[in-house]
């Protein structure tokens, strides 16, 4: 039987060339079953695994190995090998041998690798090569015995043209070649279409298994990847996007050549389904000739690819290097462009500790496995080389192997799975490094419970890795509720007795009265999938809540500051500017779920509350308004009525003038008073009726966002200049210089000055602050507002009532605001022949006497 490393062994060779989709990687599984023992190698560790299942499956666990960088599972009878190219065994027959994508000779980081395989790899009975038509020609020149196979593909890919990320379709796959854009667009499908699956070559085989099932299982639509997903994953991709067609290839950034665009593009259509590619989020549509060429999968042959001699000479440290340096023995190879392990070696070389333990070929041999070490961090060539320098120092110590303590140091630091997602990831690069080391079994006292150490330790964090990448780019609730909703399942709602909607477990809103408010963290496309949740399970308990207020007690419903009408601790209903002050107009709040008909009872039952809580709070306007009186009565009724029940008396003193006797009479049995300074109903400065009168006026007015009446108790505050007079008049207060008193006490505020100034100039009343609540400098200036002076000419200051002036209009303190009341005045002056009679001020009606006594 021939060994692998031979090229000289017999069997038959095969190439199965075609594109994406053909099934050639099939086709090899099938070959290597039927063969009594067997090797394929494979480009992607995640792929390995994936076919080491299904040999598995077929032929037993204890007659197949698995073998890659990181891993080693290995019977002791294997017949059946499934391995990464780069760990192939080598010096052990096999009756088939495969190698996959072998049109990766061209890779400038691992196409020496592929090349050694097709020069030298060969089965005892078969050998067999899958990949792109490329290689085709390099195959006939360097494999002259080889058949070939094509393999059309099984479906067909169409381009689609550029579509935004919000428009791709379900089963999408997004290629970005950073993994800040794959983060990035991640996130931004997760706030538009629920989620993401995440996929790049920097993610440990286990976070991206557990990725990509998330992605099969369909709890999400779309997967955000780098170009790792064009090396043989087989996934049920429909769609792919590219995000970019630049990449940084090691060297500095460059377009993508048009088949390595088809290699990722065969990804959508797998099997006998169709796919189709195009672009999306900055990348620019793509060229219609490149168009047509992946479509037909009609790309440019390869002429050369890429080579590093595999014969080694280890006879010193600088043999080993001008081996390596070796010039390929044919034009179409090409010596590869200087790998991390050559750059390593020559790294240590310039290190003179390091080149005088390596003497003779077993120092070399063991300094050089040392160096194909993967730099899985991806860190700068000297970093990398400085670690290995400290393995290579351990190996070549008088124990032969690493030293416990410093290997468990370096290995408990990572043994934790707190962080973001990039210290997850980081940590998994640095803990691949040493579960490749532990599959050196001589490098190590105890290889197996190592292995079993750094395997625990990748999993943990692989885990870690997968629920942060979860937590971040997936909403559960989101992807749950749109599947669901897409495959017409019924869907289970429940309101608990606080609002929270949950349907299906999930948090989608709360439901406030008889409008659904969407939860606030939902955007975009998210919150149209909760919206359609909604709409299918709520619809008829929004509708049962409508039937409950219509049929409910009125007790149930109040008006708050806010101008909203509630029920219970819900909003039904807000107010808006009426007809008059009285009648303001009202709009139902309600979801668009709530059924039509229903909408029309709720508003017109709504409606008849406002009107009779209006008509019960407010009982005196509204007796005052279908009160029967003369014209110059009802015009004051009027005017009082605007005005919600407290009216400047100078500004009516004319309309007063032409009221009957009689009207008069019947004002003061409606509760009118009518003082010295103000028009009010003593009712309607009650808490309930002030507060209601206020918020009528700021409703009629729109002007809701103004603050609301003053607190209960109070009979003064603070004026606020910003604010209109009208705006204290409306809660039954008056602007009396720095203050704003309430009516009923200013006019006993009055009276009392009244008194005072009766018996002559006087002082500061300290009784009198305290009625309204002021400080000393503040009540001056009421004072003054109340039409009284400072007399300074004697020794101490007093007060004094400010007097007419021979010639001059009389004085009065609300002569810009209220030109009316002074004209009355004047034409009453006039018309009087003697002066009033005195009368008893006590009296409620002490000023329509004075009125009338004339």
């Amino acid at each position: 039987m021939a060994t692998v490393s031979s090229p000289h062994c017999a069997g038959r060779i095969t190439a199965v060339l075609g594109p994406t989709n053909t099934g050639k990687t099939h086709l090899a599984v099938e070959r290597l079953l039927g063969h009594a023992s067997g090797v394929i190698g494979l480009p992607l560790r995640l792929l390995a695994r994936e076919i080491y299942d299904r040999v598995v499956a077929v032929k037993g666990t204890g007659a197949v190995a698995l073998v890659t960088g990181e891993e080693k599972i290995v019977p002791p009878n294997a017949t059946h090998f499934v391995c990464t190219v780069e760990a192939m065994p080598t010096g052990r027959s096999f009756d088939f041998l495969a190698i996959d994508e072998v049109q990766l000779c061209a890779d400038p980081e691992r196409g020496h690798v592929f090349t050694n395989r097709l020069l030298h790899a060969r089965g005892a009975k078969e050998t067999m090569f899958m990949g792109a038509d490329t290689i085709r020609p390099l195959i006939a020149r360097l494999v002259p015995d080889a058949e070939y196979i094509s393999r059309p593909r099984l479906s067909s890919l169409t381009y689609a043209g550029p579509k935004k990320l919000s428009r791709l379709p379900r089963r999408s796959a997004v290629v970005a070649f950073s993994a800040t854009d794959v983060y990035t667009i991640a996130e931004l499908i997760r706030r538009q279409r629920g989620g993401a699956a995440v996929v790049m070559g920097a993610l440990s085989p286990r976070t991206r298994n557990a990725q990509v099932a998330m992605y099969q299982a369909g709890e999400v639509d779309f997967l955000v990847a780098t170009d790792a997903i064009g090396m043989g994953l087989n996934m049920s991709v429909d769609h792919v996007a590219f995000a970019s067609t630049r990449k940084f290839d090691g060297i500095g950034p460059r377009d993508l050549r048009p088949e390595e665009i088809g290699q990722i593009a065969g990804r959508a259509g797998r099997h006998m389904n169709d796919g189709t590619f195009g672009t999306t989020a900055d990348a620019a549509e793509l060229d219609a000739d490149l168009v047509e060429r992946v479509e037909e999968h009609r790309f440019q042959r390869l002429h050369r690819i890429n080579w590093r001699n595999s014969n080694l000479d280890m006879t010193d440290l600088d043999a080993l290097m001008r081996s390596l340096d070796a010039a390929p023995p044919d034009d179409c190879l090409m010596r590869v462009r200087e790998p991390v392990d050559q750059m390593a070696l020559k790294a240590l070389a310039r290190d003179d500790d390091i080149r005088a333990m390596t003497k003779g070929r077993a120092a070399v041999a063991r300094l050089w496995q040392v160096c194909q070490i993967p730099d899985f961090r991806k860190v700068m060539p000297d970093v990398h080389a400085r670690l290995l320098g400290r393995i290579y120092r351990h190996l070549m110590g008088d124990s032969g192997v690493l030293d416990n303590a410093w290997l468990e140091r370096q290995i408990s630091l990572l043994d934790r799975t707190d962080g973001d997602i990039d210290t997850l990831a980081n940590r998994i690069a640095h803990i691949r490094t040493w579960t490749f080391v532990s599959h050196r079994g001589d490098w190590l006292d105890n290889a197996p419970a190592w292995q079993e150490r750094t395997r625990v330790i990748e999993d943990k964090l692989s885990d870690a890795l997968h629920a942060s990448l979860t937590q971040r780019f997936v909403d559960r609730r989101t992807a749950t509720l749109v599947r669901r909703l897409r495959d017409r399942q019924n869907l289970t709602a429940n309101v608990g007795e606080d609002g929270d909607v949950m349907v299906e477990d999930h948090f989608i809103g709360h439901l406030h009265g008889l409008r659904f408010a969407i939860d606030e963290n939902a955007r975009g496309t998210e919150g149209k999938a909760l919206r359609a949740a909604a709409k299918h399970a709520l619809g008829r308990e929004i509708n049962s809540r409508a039937e409950r207020l219509l049929s409910g007690d009125a007790a149930t419903l109040k008006l708050t500051h806010d101008g909203r009408i509630f029920w219970g601790e819900s909003p039904v209903a807000k107010l808006h500017t009426g007809d008059t002050p009285l009648r303001p107009r009202l709009s139902v709040i309600a979801d668009e779920l709530l059924d039509s008909q229903l909408r029309v009872r709720v508003d017109t039952r709504l409606r008849e509350w406002l009107v009779q809580h209006v008509s019960t709070v407010l009982a005196p306007l509204e007796r005052l308004v279908d009160a029967k009186l003369g014209g110059a009565g009802r015009g004051l009724a009027y005017r009082l009525t605007e005005s919600l029940g407290t009216a400047d008396r100078a500004a009516l003193n004319d309309q007063i003038a032409l009221v009957s006797k009689e009207d008069r009479q019947s004002i003061w049995r409606l509760g009118i008073r009518m003082g010295t300074e103000s028009i009010y109903v003593p009712a309607l400065l009650k808490p309930q009726a002030a507060g209601l009168t206020h918020l009528l006026w700021r409703v009629y007015h729109d002007k809701l966002t103004l603050p609301p009446s003053p607190a209960p108790g109070l009979v003064s505050v603070e004026t606020d200049r910003d604010l209109p007079p009208d705006y204290y008049a409306a809660a039954g207060f008056r602007p009396f210089g720095p203050r704003a008193i309430r009516v009923d006490m200013a006019e006993r505020l009055a009276f009392e000055l009244r008194k005072l100034a009766r018996q002559g100039p006087f002082r500061l009343p300290e009784n009198l602050m305290s009625l309204v609540g002021s400080p000393r400098d503040e009540f001056t200036q009421i004072l003054k507002a109340f039409g009284y002076r400072i007399d300074s000419s004697g020794e101490e200051p007093v007060f004094v009532r400010q007097q007419k002036r021979k010639g001059k209009k009389p004085v009065d303190r609300d002569k810009k605001n209220n030109p009316g009341r002074q004209n009355a005045k004047s034409r009453q002056s006039k018309k009087a022949k003697k002066p009033a009679p005195a009368i008893n001020e006590d009296s409620p009606f002490a000023v329509l006497k004075e009125l009338t006594s004339k």
